[in-house]
């Protein structure tokens, strides 16, 4: 290995070789000294204010981290990620700077859309913005909510032409372009309703600080909620789960106590995914003693497989590593004895055929699935649709193994902990709530997450309530007790729309029906033709999920096609 002349570093590098000790001319070798420059700047994995010893709060954002070029140098460096990019940047037609998106060439001139941001109040070191609409602004969602009616994506597009920046537009078009498949047009046009966003925002509000409030019951916040999570889900299928994570992180920050997308569903995954263990048991022990976190399947499992991951660590003492082990192994079989629903949907996702013992075994067996309330069957049926790839490594499946080994004897053993958790009496000493008593019907969040997540193990669980109403892309499932601070004014041509549709059929069956004397009838016209339309999204979604198996085939090729009865 070569050594890195002095005169070949940056004025920055110097200086931080001079504040972590490195004389000039030392010639020290590439990779410690690189290390000892990538460890002052805090680019390590296991940097970057996850870690327990940090006193900034958890949720603490930093902007840098909210770049996917950050995550993607430091993977395959910056001459790879950055090219030629940087001459052409100095010429773009934008000024401002901003932290969440990069704005391009390609897209329209940038103007204010009637986008602002107020500061309602502060209280106890929190400050609470909302988002506003001007009139025009207003105006031009009154058309957007028409072009939704309409059903016709072009109407969105060309009102987009009009209005490059409108938000709703542009998540709604993004949703019709991954439907599509156009992956790379959706994410942009994520990006640029950020980018609108972040254009508004108030002088005094932080992305960073953990101390920003947006209140979602408001509509003009909820689309940043969906810009972001959007953003987010767009970044971890990229490959940059370590930015993804800031991101949810940040969407956290905004109503920690509220959670309206439910981002504690997400943020272990993510936390797994990009390898921030200490952040995730850092949260988990902060959290623990008010939001109950180990009562979510999820973190029961995700803490778990955390101290796992760090026993497994090389830089880890052996009497650290042990101790890890044994409370991964602990934390393992209590989500396992706490949730027995999650092995056997976990292990067929990872394509493992489970031990006779194991399957036979009531413990773990139908009765543990069918037992479960249809809330805890949601919650279960996310988390292993989504994080049972981190199980199927070989190490973490002999570990998982071996936990459920140990906790088939602790049951047939009748452990207390068995015992407790399969009751319905609250009792002190074990476990908080029980699954029976905590799990009966999930809150709105969830039902809110588990659509924005489309993960068919978890969609498939809805309850029906939520299944047959009309969900809409850029706002989906409305809190029942939103603020509204503008109404949309009732449209003259209803009445005219619905006589030259839903008018005709009704004569059909009534020569009496007149449609335009009746104000019942109208609203019950609308009331069916919400049903049609919800009708139809389930035709579409059946159509989607029916797989057609081709007849078998004849031995005798030549057979006479009279011999079919």
């Amino acid at each position: 290995m070569g050594v890195l002349p002095w005169r070949r570093l940056t004025p920055s590098h110097r200086l931080l070789c001079l504040m972590c000790g490195c004389q000039e001319g030392a010639g020290d070798d590439i990779d410690a000294l690189l290390e000892t420059i990538e460890q002052s700047n805090g680019l390590t994995l296991q940097s970057e204010g996850c870690g327990a010893s940090d006193n900034r709060p958890v949720l603490y954002v930093e902007h840098r981290n909210l770049n996917p070029e950050t995550e993607l140098k430091r993977y395959f460096g910056a001459r790879a990620v950055l090219g030629d990019q940087r001459p052409r940047q100095r010429q773009r037609q934008f000024h401002r700077s901003t932290w969440m998106t990069i704005p391009k060439n390609t897209w329209p001139r940038f103007s204010r859309p009637g986008i602002s941001m107020t500061l309602l109040e502060s209280r106890d070191g929190l400050q609470y913005f909302t988002f506003e609409h001007s009139r025009d602004y207003q105006q031009i969602q009154f058309k957007f909510l028409d072009s939704v009616e309409s059903m016709d994506p072009n109407n969105i597009v060309a009102l987009l032409q009009m209005n490059p920046y409108h938000i709703d537009s542009l998540l709604q078009l993004s949703d019709v372009c991954r439907i599509q498949e156009d992956q790379e047009m959706a994410r942009d046009l994520i990006e640029r309703a950020l980018y609108s966003f972040e254009c508004a925002f108030h002088p005094v509000c932080s992305l960073t600080s953990g101390t920003s409030r947006l209140d979602y019951l408001r509509p003009e916040n909820r689309a940043f909620y969906l810009a972001g999570y959007k953003h987010m889900m767009f970044l971890e299928r990229r490959g940059c789960p370590r930015t993804a994570l800031e991101y949810c992180r940040l969407i956290l920050s905004l109503d920690p106590d509220s959670d309206p997308l439910c981002m504690l569903l997400l943020i272990d995954f993510l936390s797994l995914r990009s390898r921030e263990y200490n952040f995730l048991l850092r949260l988990y022990q902060d959290w623990e003693v008010h939001r109950n976190l180990s009562q979510l399947p999820n973190f029961a499992f995700s803490v778990a497989l955390s101290h796992f991951h760090l026993s497994q660590e090389d830089q880890t003492e052996s009497e650290e590593r042990e101790r890890l082990k044994h409370k991964a192994d602990l934390l393992l079989q209590d989500a396992l004895i706490m949730f027995p629903g999650v092995l056997m949907p976990l292990l067929d996702l990872c394509t493992v055929q489970p031990d006779a013992a194991v399957s036979s075994h009531d413990f773990f067996g139908p009765r543990s699935q069918l037992g479960q309330t249809p809330a805890l069957a949601e919650l279960v049926s996310l988390y292993v649709g989504r994080t049972h790839t981190l199980w199927r490594e070989g190490g973490v499946l002999l570990w998982l193994e071996e936990c459920v080994r140990e906790v088939l004897r602790r049951v047939d053993a009748k452990d207390p902990l068995v015992e407790d958790c399969q009751n319905n009496n609250i009792q002190t000493l074990s476990l908080i709530f029980k699954r029976k008593q905590r799990y009966q019907s999930a809150p709105l969040n969830i039902h809110r997450h588990v659509i924005l997540s489309e993960i068919k193990e978890a969609t498939s669980t809805l309850p029906l309530e939520v299944t047959t109403q009309s969900v809409m892309g850029f706002d989906p499932l409305p809190p029942l007790d939103s603020v509204v601070s503008y109404t949309r004014p009732e449209r003259q041509s209803v009445g005219a729309s619905n006589e030259s549709t839903l008018s005709l059929f009704f004569r059909s069956l009534l020569p009496n029906f007149n449609l335009q004397d009746d104000l019942e009838v109208a609203q019950a016209g609308r009331e069916l033709n919400q049903e049609v339309n919800r009708l139809m999204v389930a035709m579409r979604d059946m159509l989607a999920n029916i797989q057609f198996q081709e007849p078998p085939r004849e031995d005798n090729p030549d057979r006479d096609e009279g011999e079919w009865d």
